[in-house]
């Protein structure tokens, strides 16, 4: 796959050229290589795939679903015997750690096999005689043609939060993943050719903007599911419902972690460190804001930055990397205006990884851990996404106070508390205005059979990604109320 000249679009179980569309390079952000050419693909490409998907609908959707999961059986069988090398794809074009990729790529694959439970899952409901010689059952049924529009950050995992519950469902998928990073996507739909998906039943578009915007005004696309920045994540989810389309939109985060005087420090600050400075910060469940309550503020902030110095910034597939590079430089140049501006508002830098150089590595996208102290709760920094490895420090005094501040933030993605009281750990967890909640737990992503949730600006829709809210949103439910009176059987 690296290497290859330009990507192919997957429509209809043939891999073809993007007709009439430009092209734009892929490039690895740890060595600023290119290492291929991504189509950007136009509302005629993403009909045609559209169409493909409808087409196969018709027949998928009476597939019993018993036999709907036998290619997510092969699916999964293939996608361990890849592991290493599609993880290695996942470094190579998004910058992770090779560990990091696999963690990713292992929690994609879980998705993979609770989609196999869909025939308990898909179950219905029904109660006999709710009035004399009344039954009345509750069926699901597909809603149709899906398309999945996904981030560069975790270009393995996301695409598989969705698509194998959409076609265990009975749905047909059109996914179009991001174009920073399409290689993942690419190689795994060689994986779902071969595990024997019926034609059309999967399709990939490359593409950017025009790609999205012609899913979105599709009349044949039914659902939208969509992960990505909360400003995008708002576009999608009003430009689709408009068009009376069902949506699932994952926005951005700014996600706190709460620290009591009674935190075991050295564990803490491990946790904290790998959740703020792991994927370089380019995770929606990263922490990014750290709110010390009391005494906590001097040994935790003596201990991260230690923490934050000492971790090793580097090409994930280099032994002994614990950290890559950011996605673009771009996405380096915003990272260090925003530490600027932070710096500027009063924050103090106890670790300023701006201008960071790795030997060996001069083109790569790098910017070192960040430990940004004293940051004002109202300043530009505190409420903005940063999308990188910076971690901001604020100080409360109490715990009320500082679930005060969470709860003041726009965004409801995820905040963790550490803390090694129960009572405090109860109150923080009823009280908090957030998703995902973590408690001595520095990444609190759901398990595949819970929902991957999301408050406030966080997520835009009713129902989430994974789990259960997956077969609701990729279902619609039919209510059936049937009479068949005794003398009627009497003529037979």
């Amino acid at each position: 796959m690296i290497g290859q000249d330009t990507l192919l679009n997957f429509v209809g179980g043939q891999w073809e050229t993007a007709s009439g569309a430009e092209t734009i390079p892929v490039r690895n952000p740890a060595t600023g290589d290119v290492i291929a050419s991504v189509p950007m693909s136009k509302a005629n490409n993403v009909d045609k795939a559209v169409q493909a998907a409808l087409t196969a609908w018709t027949e998928w959707r009476r597939v019993p679903a018993g036999d709907r999961i036998q290619p997510l059986f092969r699916l999964k069988a293939l996608l361990d015997a890849s592991f290493t090398e599609i993880a290695k794809l996942v470094t190579q074009e998004c910058g992770k750690t090779l560990a990091e990729a696999e963690g990713e790529l292992k929690r994609g694959i879980e998705n993979v096999e609770v989609a196999t439970g869909i025939p308990s899952l898909m179950m219905g409901s029904n109660l006999e005689d709710i009035a004399s010689g009344i039954d009345e059952l509750m069926i699901r049924q597909p809603v149709g043609v899906v398309g999945v529009i996904t981030p560069f950050n975790f270009p393995g995992m996301i695409p598989l939060w969705f698509l194998p519950y959409a076609v265990a469902c009975g749905n047909t998928v059109v996914l179009k993943p991001s174009e920073k990073t399409p290689l993942t996507m690419a190689r795994v739909l060689q994986l779902i050719e071969q595990a024997g998906f019926p034609k059309g039943v999967v399709n990939l578009v490359h593409g950017g903007k025009d790609a999205v915007d012609a899913l979105l005004d599709h009349p044949h696309v039914r659902a939208i599911s969509f992960v990505g920045s909360t400003p995008v994540a708002r576009y999608i989810y009003s430009r689709a419902a408009a068009n009376g389309k069902r949506v699932q939109c994952q926005g951005g985060a700014k996600n706190p972690v709460v620290i009591l005087p009674d935190a075991d420090m050295e564990m803490t600050t491990k946790i904290v460190a790998d959740s703020a400075f792991g994927c370089a910060g380019q995770r929606c469940l990263a922490s990014s804001v750290v709110i010390t309550v009391a005494d906590a503020t001097a040994p935790f902030t003596r201990h991260i930055s230690d923490a934050a110095t000492s971790r090793t910034v580097g090409y994930g597939l280099e032994k002994g990397i614990e950290m890559g590079p950011v996605i673009s430089p771009e996405s380096r140049t915003r990272i260090e205006r925003l530490i600027a501006q932070g710096v500027a508002a009063g924050a103090r830098p106890l670790v300023d990884g701006r201008n960071a150089k790795v030997p060996g590595f001069e083109r790569g996208n790098f910017v070192r851990p960040t430990v940004l102290s004293d940051v004002d709760p109202s300043s530009e920094l505190a409420r903005t996404e940063v999308f990188g490895p910076v971690l901001s420090v604020m100080r409360a005094d109490s715990v009320a106070a500082a679930i005060d501040l969470v709860n003041g933030s726009a965004f409801g993605n995820m905040a963790c508390l550490f803390t090694s009281s129960g009572s405090a750990a109860r109150q923080f967890r009823y009280e908090t205005r957030v998703g995902n909640v973590g408690i001595n737990v520095g990444v609190a992503a759901p398990m595949a059979y819970f929902p991957f949730s999301g408050w406030k600006d966080s997520f835009f829709g009713d129902l989430h990604a994974q789990g259960r809210d997956a077969i609701d949103f990729y279902t619609e439910k039919k209510v059936v109320v049937e009479r068949w009176p005794a003398t009627w059987s009497r003529k037979f």
